[in-house]
């Protein structure tokens, strides 16, 4: 993630593009750390969304209406009093710093005209938003600073503004060569590293992406670098920097496999081989990565609980499987103590009482065997221990032949479930699949089935549409993949499922057409992407029509058996089919 000084340009610019002028009718504070400013322009009203999170620090344009606390915060009342119906006259960024500055024009209580301005510091755990009058003196803070958590600088009512210098960091826009070589790349690191930390605005993922324009390895000791190499890092640097200048923004996202991994203002060529997704703003971009990265946050979160209970559950489960198979290999020789209690029978009537062993023909493989005899016990009784040994460890055998079934029809019930935690997508995912875990023993039952009941009827299979136009269902656990299977599907729809892995059900609704020949390899991709084995690459696909499945009576939700069917290898990439909000 990049929120650097390239990125706060790209913002600053779209800000004086849409607010400039604009008038502040609505302030609201929905967290602790965020502001939420509502903004008239030109009739159109915008919201300004500022957060100074110290994990997502973030400021964007945005359409959502966040939830606000029925009485504001202080903060939230004081800029109320002085910013209700300010204009928004510049929209800064001090020397391509992590700061945007808002300067805002108002009356004040003599209905004087007055100058403030609102300061977000978007830089991580320092992140904050400042309130400040004409004379850059702090009226107030989101978050205040005393001397006590910084001797540096102060942040509380009555102090003196003043920026957080980068020490030795050096303009972008008036470098030239000379200082890029003495001041940059005389420093003994590796050359990214020498860059990001030597010129303003730059972050990593910036200083990496011009090592890879001038075809230089990011990793090189500065003192590795040739001529040839140095004038190449410059000379991609004043490209980038002149992008800056001109206002020349690409705000894009690059994703792997549908996940967010990074985001710029600015074409990022060091991701080539990843899926890149321009946007028409960089607000846009924002929004749409930090969703993304707060609700995987989000349900990473909420499902660390659950996640707890299976591999728990998992542990235990797999530990009695082990003492069972261990129960079950000692039951081998049952056959043995039925032979020798049969063989003392019909031949102990010529063995000496005292005799503690005797030897016998096995009349079943003509091998001589050596008989243990307990010389306190007669031939009869000997041969009744050997018996009785006999009947115990088969009544053992029979047993654990259940118990060990069971024991692994539960490890896969639960690979099913942590299957299907690493495909949740929302809240109501996690409720359906914490309902069944309840279900089975591994939550206790809480009274609120009702509430509950309301926030589960939320949870929907993903919905693909393949090439050929066909509605592809994919269940999201195994109450959905039950669902779908034994009430969506009809006979003749086809249904997909990784072979002998956990994974979800793949519902393809046929409507009475003959399925194509591009959608059965779609279905089975997406049958592998969510599947246990997804970061395998490839994967093996079962496939059939419905009416070939049958669910056992008393089955585990999302267990089916079947015996005709196809099988197919498939990779794991779905980038390509289009899906279904």
């Amino acid at each position: 993630m990049a929120l650097d000084g390239f990125v706060i340009s790209n913002l600053v610019y779209e800000l004086n593009d849409k607010l400039l002028n604009g008038r502040i009718n609505k302030i609201y504070q929905p967290e602790h750390d965020q502001l939420l400013l509502q903004v008239n322009n030109n009739r159109v009203t915008f919201r300004l969304f500022l957060s100074a999170n110290a994990t997502l620090p973030l400021v964007s344009l945005t359409e959502e209406n966040k939830e606000n606390p029925m009485t504001p915060p202080p903060f939230c009342m004081l800029l109320r009093k002085h910013l209700n119906n300010a204009r928004i006259v510049e929209v800064s960024q001090p020397s391509l710093e992590r700061i945007i500055r808002i300067k805002l024009e108002h009356l004040d209580e003599l209905g004087d005209l007055s100058y403030k301005f609102l300061i977000v510091e978007l830089m991580g755990r320092h992140s904050n938003i400042i309130f400040c009058n004409d004379k850059d003196m702090i009226i107030d803070s989101i978050k205040h600073v005393s001397h006590a958590v910084s001797s540096i600088r102060e942040v509380l009512p009555g102090r003196q503004y003043f920026q957080p210098e980068e020490i030795e960091k050096l303009n972008p826009f008036l470098i030239t060569y000379d200082d890029f070589e003495k001041k940059v790349l005389s420093k003994p690191m590796p050359v990214f590293k020498a860059i990001y930390s030597s010129i303003t605005g730059f972050s990593p993922l910036l200083a990496n992406e011009l090592c890879y324009r001038a075809s230089v390895d990011s990793s090189m000791s500065t003192s590795g670098l040739s001529e040839q190499e140095r004038l190449g890092l410059f000379d991609s640097f004043k490209t980038l920097t002149s992008k800056l200048e001109e206002k020349d923004f690409v705000p894009n996202i690059i994703y792997k496999k549908d996940e967010p991994v990074e985001f710029s203002c600015i074409k990022l060529n060091i991701y080539e081989d990843l899926d890149s997704k321009e946007f028409s703003s960089i607000s846009e971009v924002l929004e749409t990565y930090y969703s993304s990265k707060i609700l995987s946050n989000t349900i990473g979160q909420k499902s660390a609980s659950l996640r707890k209970i299976v591999a728990n559950a998992t542990e235990r489960a797999s530990k009695k499987l082990d003492i069972q198979l261990k129960q079950y290999e000692d039951t081998k020789k049952r056959e043995k103590f039925r032979i020798y209690g049969e063989l003392i029978n019909v031949y102990g009537y010529n063995v000496n009482p005292k005799d503690k062993e005797f030897k016998a023909i096995n009349y079943y493989d003509g091998q001589e065997v050596v008989i243990p005899l307990d010389p306190n016990l007669s031939m009869a009784e000997n041969a009744q221990k050997y018996f009785s040994k006999y009947n115990k460890l088969k009544r053992t055998y029979e047993a654990l032949t259940i118990q060990i079934k069971e024991t692994r029809d539960e490890l896969d019930h639960l690979g099913s479930i942590k299957n299907a935690l690493e495909i949740a997508s929302n809240e109501a995912d996690l409720n359906q699949i914490r309902k069944e875990l309840m279900d089975y023993g591994y939550v206790r039952k809480r009274a609120d089935g009702k509430k509950k009941k309301q926030r589960e009827s939320k949870s929907k299979p993903y919905h693909y549409v393949s090439s050929d136009g066909f509605n592809m269902y994919v269940g999201k656990n195994n109450y959905q993949n039950d669902e779908l299977t034994f009430k969506i599907a009809s006979s003749d729809d086809w249904w997909f499922h990784a072979k002998e892995i956990p994974g979800s059900h793949v519902i393809v609704k046929t409507a009475g057409r003959e399925i194509a020949d591009s959608t059965i390899y779609e279905a089975a991709r997406l049958a592998a992407y969510y599947s246990s084995g997804r970061e395998s690459g490839k994967v093996e696909i079962d496939y059939t029509m419905k009416k070939h499945l049958n669910k056992p009576k008393g089955g585990k939700p999302g267990f089916v058996t079947y015996n005709t069917y196809k099988s197919m290898i498939v990779p794991t990439d779905i980038k390509d089919i289009e899906k279904v909000e």
